[in-house]
């Protein structure tokens, strides 16, 4: 090969390589932690111009839901969108009565198992090196089974209704009950009251024990000093 040749090939793996790091660029390559995120879909449904629709089993028990599992990194980033992998959604069919139960999603119409194809294809898929696609589901219901909230909080007589419960009083008992800090978020009703929206734990880097999270971020949808947590929807 002469020297033109040569040349040519030495540019062409350099744009190779700077577009399999681009392909990557959202890939966590120093995962510290997952974040199971958990929702109340109370909360979600009764914010203004917010439709929501049951799924086809009908009306869930109130309970926190799954509404991700989250990678987090070293470089202080939770990682997304790292790729579409052409799931089949044939191979979680023997999940999906847990699913509906643990991870149901109320969206408007209704999009069945299209919506765990979703989390697997915007968080899972950044970690697909160390859960598979049905262990990144099961690892879900796994920890969610772990970090019971809506529980943990009736214990304290924090339950569904129009009363203001103290922050405070809301993360203490998560915190005496399932034995680490949650991270807290908060959203507005319809008559614009704070109220609990999401709450998260985190777990190992093998996605099978709770730990404490190495990070909780500040102010992003801080909640007020007394919240509400609405009935169920």
């Amino acid at each position: 090969m002469g020297e033109r040749g040569s040349s040519l090939l030495a540019k062409l793996v350099l744009i190779l390589s700077f577009a399999v790091v681009a392909l990557g660029s959202n890939t966590v390559t120093n995962l510290k932690a997952f974040y199971l995120v958990q929702q109340w879909l109370g909360s979600y449904c009764n914010q203004a111009d917010t439709k929501c629709c049951y799924p086809p089993s009908g009306k869930p028990s109130p309970d926190f839901t799954i509404d991700g599992l989250w990678p987090y990194s070293g470089d202080g980033n939770f990682a997304y969108n790292c790729g579409d992998d052409n799931y089949d959604v044939g191979r979680i069919k023997f999940l999906q009565d847990e699913l509906r139960k643990s991870w149901p999603s109320f969206t408007c119409p209704q999009i069945g198992r299209k919506f765990w194809v979703h989390e697997w294809n915007k968080h899972g898929t950044c970690t697909k090196s160390i859960l598979g696609e049905i262990p990144y589901l099961e690892a879900a219901l796994n920890l969610k089974k772990q970090a019971n909230i809506y529980q943990a909080l009736a214990k304290a007589g924090i339950t569904p209704g129009n009363k203001f419960y103290s922050l405070k009083d809301i993360k203490r008992a998560l915190a005496r009950s399932i034995g680490f800090h949650p991270w807290v978020r908060c959203n507005h009703n319809a008559q614009g009251h704070s109220q609990i929206w999401q709450v998260s734990f985190c777990a190992d880097k093998t996605g099978t024990h709770l730990i404490e999270c190495p990070f909780i971020p500040a102010g992003r949808n801080d909640c007020a000093s007394h919240i509400q947590l609405p009935p169920y929807y």
